[in-house]
């Protein structure tokens, strides 16, 4: 891991505690492991400033191109759960890809425990998109 641990914009942290509490970690029992890991990792991550932070991080609205081995190569943008759009490759960071990718930087092996097993994938990619502001609900 490029930085020791996972790294977050001091807002973005404040509003993910803020959604895993109002998610109660609700859907099925492999999303509830994967947000309970997300979880564990939140308390030993890098809390930055904005101008801080580094751009080859995943964060929100982050484009991410990720690999798993030979096996498969994707490009997807993580998002708030409101504007998750899987048709377009818009992935919620209460989804499982979403936490395991977040905070993470650019040729970081992530090991995470998807529904389908665990798997490692590395970041090829990371690109910034322009801030959107973030919904408090």
């Amino acid at each position: 891991m490029k930085y020791g641990s996972i790294i977050l914009e001091k807002k973005e942290y404040v509003y993910i505690k803020r959604i895993l509490n109002i998610s109660g970690y609700v859907g099925n029992h492999e999303i509830q492991k994967s947000l309970i890991k997300f979880t564990e990792e939140l308390k030993t991550a890098h809390i930055l400033d904005e101008k801080e932070f580094p751009v080859d991080v995943v964060r929100l609205n982050s484009i991410v191109t990720v690999s798993s081995g030979e096996n498969w190569k994707k490009t997807i943008q993580i998002v708030q759960p409101s504007e998750k759009d899987i048709k377009n490759n818009k992935i919620s960071i209460l989804t499982p890809m979403g936490a395991a990718l977040f905070g993470y930087s650019v040729n970081d092996i992530v090991k995470w425990d998807f529904p389908t097993g665990i798997k490692e994938l590395k970041i090829i990619e990371v690109t910034q998109q322009a801030k959107e502001k973030i919904l408090l609900y």
